[in-house]
């Protein structure tokens, strides 16, 4: 079998599986943790694996790497790329930088290494807000997710520009996809991913990280949720809460880079030691600063 396959590659190559929550189930399943991209790069970075296979996006295995420089980390799938990543570039935002001094330069985990270099500070959608709380007075870029930028200056009322980047799934949500859920599900409470548009935000019962999310429905008295994210993150829902119904906001919510990989591509990936992921020893330094500077303040 695929799955016994795996297994004992897993233990001949001291090798730790990873899986985001928006891959596929069977993937989900046979990984070692589940969860946000930032928590499994920690995880990992803990564990005394020679081996990190990241079952997710390329930024995610990149900042695996940042955090455990000595481990081999592999992505099964090299093409599993972030189109929101790709939306800023290191020369778009030196420019940037050169051009407004005064901006603290805050970035969403979900970019890539030398991005990550050129920022001051790191953040997730789980603890922006309060990393972000530490600069009130200050003059702030939020890159590259405008969105989740959007949601923190109408919250916290601060000086924050966005730079014009977006999640494509969750972008593409809009008040009536809310409204149509709500009449269908009237019992049901509203979870959203804070990289949809403000307007949806505004609709939500809740808002919060993907694992934010999650924790949120485990917690409820609630019977019934529409969900407004990734429909990977249903999998994890009803594995943790049987007795309790998930309807996804929009049938449109699914990754197609995070989709990319399968079992045979898991198998491979231990199997031939295929796709490694390396970070020029600058960029990851530069990096990792800003990765340290999260840890402090989260």
């Amino acid at each position: 079998m695929l799955k016994d396959e795996i297994l004992k590659l897993k233990k001949e190559k001291n090798a730790v599986i990873l899986a985001h929550f928006y891959q596929h189930d069977d993937v989900q399943d046979i990984a070692d943790f589940v969860g946000d991209s930032l928590a499994l790069s920690r995880k990992a970075a803990s564990t005394d694996a020679d081996v990190i296979v990241f079952c997710g996006v390329y930024f995610m295995a990149e900042t695996a790497k940042i955090l455990s420089p000595n481990k081999t980390v592999l992505l099964p799938k090299k093409n599993a790329l972030c189109n929101m990543a790709s939306m800023i570039t290191y020369d778009a935002l030196k420019k940037y930088k050169e051009e407004n001094p005064e901006r603290k330069i805050v970035t969403y985990v979900n970019t890539r290494a030398e991005i990550k270099a050129l920022s001051d500070i790191i953040v997730t959608s789980s603890n922006a807000e309060k990393i972000v709380r530490n600069f009130e007075g200050e003059k702030i870029m939020y890159t590259p997710d405008k969105n989740l930028g959007l949601y923190l200056r109408d919250k916290l009322g601060y000086d924050i520009e966005v730079w014009p980047g977006h999640c494509y799934i969750h972008d593409r949500l809009t008040i009536n996809d809310v409204k149509k859920l709500r009449k269908e599900f009237p019992k049901a409470e509203v979870l959203i991913h804070p990289e949809a548009p403000l307007a949806v935000l505004k609709q939500a019962d809740f808002v919060g990280s993907t694992k934010g999310i999650l924790d949120y429905a485990t917690k409820s008295l609630a019977e019934d949720f529409i969900i407004g994210t990734d429909k990977g993150i249903i999998h994890a829902l009803k594995k943790a809460n049987p007795d309790k119904k998930f309807h996804l906001l929009s049938q449109g919510l699914s990754c197609f880079n995070m989709k990319r990989i399968n079992l045979e591509d898991v198998r491979d990936a231990l199997k031939y030691d295929q796709h490694q992921i390396e970070v020029d020893p600058e960029i990851a330094s530069k990096a990792k600063e800003a990765l340290d500077e999260m840890m402090r303040l989260s």
